[in-house]
């Protein structure tokens, strides 16, 4: 069972293993006025103990920042809908429409069960789409990558970014809906915002890891469309390397002007 791990005075972090999609980390940033959630989980058995170890902090949980519109990052959104839910324009539109629940039960099978018919998730209450300090200690960075339209969570103070879904460590990103050229220009960026960087998915790490993904990217962009011409690297040890074929498939349509969701990724949500 995961816990509330001290990255720095008054910032925390809740982090998955082993790190895989369907197993985002969320992060926990203490203010005077109370507590910064960053992203929310995905399904009941992941966001329960996550909100019970959060309400053990006895403090009113005052925001959520959501750094992805996909369902790893806003399952839990209902969990916490007392405060309120940052996002991007795109997070917010998203969120606005019900969820896939068919498609989201064929990409995470194993815990298909806890996407009920009745699933739904929470909209965004405050939309940010330039950086902006939500409190003393915590400022939300708009990026893009991962999707069209990211967040991050920088806590100088600490030290600490939150990157959410723009960055997994250990484990192959999924592109399918990103740009990996552009996400990897914005990693370029990222990697100097603090020593500790908190992953969406993936163990905690350095701005060397953000590096090691961000040479990933490239790799892909570069592979015009095979996944055999990515070469070898820090990757070939991490997990889920199926989703080369999804990765390079979009890169390749990106390049030729389709920004359509590739093929290789609606076949896995069953289309």
């Amino acid at each position: 069972m995961p816990e509330l791990d001290a990255l720095a005075d008054g910032t925390l972090a809740w982090i998955q293993s082993p790190g895989r999609h369907g197993a985002a980390n969320a992060g926990v940033i203490i203010d005077d006025d109370g507590l910064t959630l960053v992203d929310t989980l995905m399904v009941p058995s992941q966001w329960e103990p996550f909100g019970e170890a959060v309400e053990h902090l006895g403090l009113p949980i005052r925001r959520v920042v959501l750094t992805s519109s996909h369902i790893e990052f806003v399952g839990g959104t209902g969990r916490f809908w007392m405060a309120g839910r940052y996002g991007r324009s795109q997070t917010s539109a998203h969120l606005d429409q019900p969820v896939n629940v068919d498609g989201v039960r064929r990409l995470f099978p194993v815990l298909a069960a806890e996407f009920r018919d009745e699933f739904t998730t929470r909209p965004i209450t405050h939309v940010v789409d330039e950086a902006a300090w939500l409190t003393p200690r915590v400022l939300a960075v708009p990026v893009a990558g991962e999707q069209t339209e990211n967040l991050a969570v920088q806590v100088p103070s600490a030290n600490v970014v939150f990157a959410g879904a723009m960055c997994v460590f250990g484990v192959t990103p999924n592109c399918f809906e990103g740009d990996p050229e552009g996400w990897a220009d914005a990693l370029g960026e990222l990697a100097g915002w603090g020593r500790i960087i908190v992953p969406g998915i993936g163990p905690v790490g350095t701005p060397e890891d953000v590096l090691a993904l961000q040479a990933y990217l490239y790799a892909v962009a570069e592979a015009d469309g095979d996944a055999g011409n990515i070469p070898s690297g820090p990757w070939d040890d991490w997990a889920d390397r199926d989703l080369d074929d999804v990765n390079v498939e979009r890169a390749a349509m990106l390049a030729a002007g389709d920004p359509s969701v590739p093929p290789s990724m609606v076949r896995r949500l069953g289309g």
